[in-house]
């Protein structure tokens, strides 16, 4: 099904998910556009809203945030997803992906928060390289996209770089 569909359902908001609600983070190597951003959040309200676990409908929802974060949230305790599951949102990713010419899978991008609030993206070595000059420093708002749950992801998914695994890298 082509991302760029009209979505006749929509899924769970976000915010009505319990905080032990799982959490995948997919964060793109560039801004999406506004269309861009429709057309994924349409093609991810109609893919939550038939997601299932050995024929167990799960509860989730998937949101797009600062057009750069595509997200899944899953409420395991109603049912817990699977190795299929799992592939078929990573398949649903992939798709995504093949759409739009973007890359949602390099670990090696990072987001923070400029010095005017702004949010950008850079590979790894240079967030670094940019520490070492002090360009950038611990108190550097980052995206923690290894947050694990809803809770963490609403109270430690933008945080220092202090605060963060990022801390490795100063």
């Amino acid at each position: 099904m082509p991302i760029s569909s009209p979505s006749a359902v929509d899924a769970n908001d976000f915010q009505s998910m319990p905080a032990h609600s799982r959490v995948w983070i997919y964060q793109s190597n560039r801004m999406l556009t506004e269309p861009e951003v429709n057309a994924i959040k349409d093609a991810g309200d109609r893919f939550v809203s038939q997601w299932a676990a050995h024929g167990s409908q799960l509860t989730a929802s998937f949101q797009v945030f600062h057009r750069l974060f595509l997200v899944f949230f899953l409420d395991e305790k109603q049912a817990s997803a699977t190795g299929c599951s799992i592939d078929s949102s990573v398949g649903f990713v992939r798709h995504v992906m093949d759409e739009l010419q973007i890359d949602l899978l390099d670990k090696l991008n990072l987001a923070y928060r400029d010095a005017q609030g702004d949010i950008a993206v850079q590979r790894m070595t240079d967030f670094q390289d940019n520490l070492k000059a002090g360009t950038h420093t611990a108190d550097t708002v980052v995206f923690n996209n290894l947050v694990g749950t809803k809770g963490e992801f609403v109270d430690k998914w933008e945080v220092p770089v202090k605060e963060s695994w990022h801390r490795q890298l100063l």
